[in-house]
Parts: structure tokens; sequence; C-alpha cells
């Protein structure tokens, strides 16, 4: 009856046993699990809140200049001003040796950690991007190897840094790029991943980060994600007057906006990209929109007010273009921010 009992004994140990490693193989207790992820991916975008980009400062080519200096007590001034969040774009592709393996200028990495240090003392989120690549984007399989260099440099140098700051593969993908994004894009978050696994990346559509454009994005699995469009619709009223855009926009003067029918389709459009995330599961950060100085006040301030309301109702988390220059919401001369503009975005709200 002993040895009865004791074989008993041991097979119902085994069964035990067998039962619980099928139980790991099945749950693994110390894995992240991806929907937990997708909840985090969410309430980073969340976190984005109301941001700025600091436009025509570090993007701008080498040894120029575009008049706008923005210094560091500036972020101080954008916190208060109730704005969580602040995008910095950057031409790294202009400080980074076109030989392998490609290193980005000392120097240059300095500049840029001045300027994260003094994001983080005033607690600001921060969208760390490529920028105006013009190479990357005229030709794109010549690129990519110091695309995804310039990626792995960047990744490696900040991963110590705080959820605080989020990374942007690339701007606006256009030209020659456009039907290689989807691949280039995977070797970007590669190079990325390799020293930030969880690290919120965000990544827009070819075509210049266009709604209509979703479609076209083919992301990886990767759980963390954001994906970014821009709005500058209608280009002719936003763009109107400016010395970039194309002669027929360039020569125009006037125009206003806001009529019943402008309105619907501005909101149709940030809804298309709305419904684009839920679909695929992915926040969305409206990553740039504003209307040029030229255009009519009123108009822009109408605008912009739509914008915010439209995006935020959908959810997304924004930046306005931009700070202190064409577009701008706080004049460096008088040092004092444009209040009607302020109002549009965020002391109305």
């Amino acid at each position: 009856m002993m040895n009865t009992l004791s074989r008993w004994i041991r097979f119902t140990v085994l069964l035990v046993a067998l039962a619980g490693s099928t139980l790991s193989a099945v749950e693994p207790k110390e894995s992240p699990n991806e929907e937990t992820q997708r909840s985090d991916i969410f309430e980073a975008n969340r976190r984005l809140g109301r941001g700025v980009n600091l436009g025509n400062f570090l993007e701008v080519p080498r040894d120029q200049n575009w008049s706008v200096e923005i210094v560091e007590s500036h972020l101080k001034l954008i916190r208060q001003a109730g704005f969580a969040s602040i995008r910095i774009p950057i031409k790294w592709s202009d400080y980074a040796a076109t030989e392998a393996p490609y290193t980005i200028e000392p120097a240059f990495f300095a500049r840029v950690d001045r300027w994260l240090d003094r994001a983080e003392q005033e607690t600001l989120n921060v969208v760390l991007n490529i920028h105006h690549y013009d190479g990357l984007d005229s030709q794109p399989q010549s690129h990519a190897e110091r695309f995804s260099a310039i990626w792995k440099q960047i990744a490696e140098r900040y991963r110590s840094r705080g959820d605080w700051l989020y990374f942007e593969l690339h701007n606006e993908p256009h030209d020659q790029l456009n039907d290689h994004w989807n691949d280039i894009l995977r070797q970007g978050l590669a190079a990325v991943r390799a020293s930030n696994p969880t690290r919120p990346v965000i990544v827009g559509p070819p075509r210049w980060n266009n709604i209509a454009t979703l479609p076209q994005l083919d992301l990886p699995a990767d759980p963390n994600l954001i994906v970014t469009v821009h709005m500058y619709n209608p280009h002719e009223f936003t763009h109107q007057g400016a010395s970039w855009a194309g002669p027929r926009v360039r020569a125009i003067r006037g125009q206003t906006w806001g009529s019943e029918e402008e309105r619907a389709a501005l909101a149709n459009e940030i809804r298309q990209a709305a419904e684009w995330g839920k679909s695929h599961s992915r926040p969305i950060f409206l990553g740039e929109f504003g209307a040029y100085s030229a255009a009519p006040q009123e108009s822009r301030v109408r605008w912009t007010r739509t914008v915010v309301e439209e995006a935020e109702r959908q959810q997304m988390s924004w930046a306005y273009w931009e700070f202190a220059a064409g577009f701008g919401i706080y004049d460096l001369d008088k040092k004092q921010w444009r209040s009607d503009l302020m109002g549009a975005l965020i002391q109305s709200r």
C-alpha cells in the first residue's frame, strides 16, 4: 500500500510540474504584454499633449541664420504658457561625416545636450527628429546606411534620458523616398531599438506626412510607435504670400478662411486620420500645423482654433508650427506672446 501511495504522489507531483510548465509557456510572467504596451503608447501620446515646434532654428542649414534667436530661457516661457511639449527639428545630416561610420560632431551633440538638459529642467516633453535630410529624400538608397548610423548614435547617446524624450525618425518623407519609406523606416527603427527597445518612436506617412497618404504607411508590429501627420490645408490659405511657396500661392493675398464648407472639410480630414489610427490601433500626433503670417489674421486665428478643437476632439496630441518665425506665436522683438493666436491654442481652452 505504501508503494502504491508513493507512486500516486510522484505521479501527482509530475502532473503539477507539467501543468506549471505549460502555463509558463503560454503566459510568460516576465515578458511585457503587448496589450499593456499598446496602452502605454497611447498614454505616452496623451502626455505629449499640447506642444510647439522650435522651428527655423536647429534645422537651419549649416552656416546659415534664419534670424530666429531662440534661447534656453524661452523654454520656461513655453512651459509657463501651458505647453507640455516641444518638438525640436534638427538638421543632423549637416553635422555627420559623409563616410562610415558617419560620426556626428561632438560639439553639435553637446549643443543638443544643452537643450535637452534645459527641457528636462522645465519638465517639458521633447520630440527630437531628423529634419531636412535632403539626400535621404532625393537618393534614399544611397543614404539609408548613413540614416541608420545617425540614428544609432543619437539613440545610444540619449538612451538614459527619461520617458519625456521621444524620437521622430524623419520629418515629411517625400520625393524619391516615397517609394522606399516603408523599408527605410524599418532600418532606422532597428538602429534605435538596439539601444532603446521601448522608447516611443514617432513615424509618419510618405508625401510630406500627408493625412491622405496614411494608407501607404506600412508599420512593423512594434507596439511603441506613435503616428504623426501634418495639417496645412487648404494650402492656398495657409501658405499664401510665403516666399518658398510656388509662384501661384506666393502671389495670393487676402484669402480668408472659415466658411461652413471649409470647416467641414478640415474636420473631415482630421477625422480621417483619427479613424485610420483607431483601425490600426495607433495613437496620432499632429506634429505640425499653422497658417503663415501673410494670411488675414482673423482667419489665421479661426483656422488655428478649429484645427486644435478638431484634433483634441479626436484625442490627438499636437505641436503648433511654430514658436517665433513666420508662423510664430511669440514676438521676439517685443518679447511677448501674440495673444490672439495663443488664445486659439491654449488660453481660451
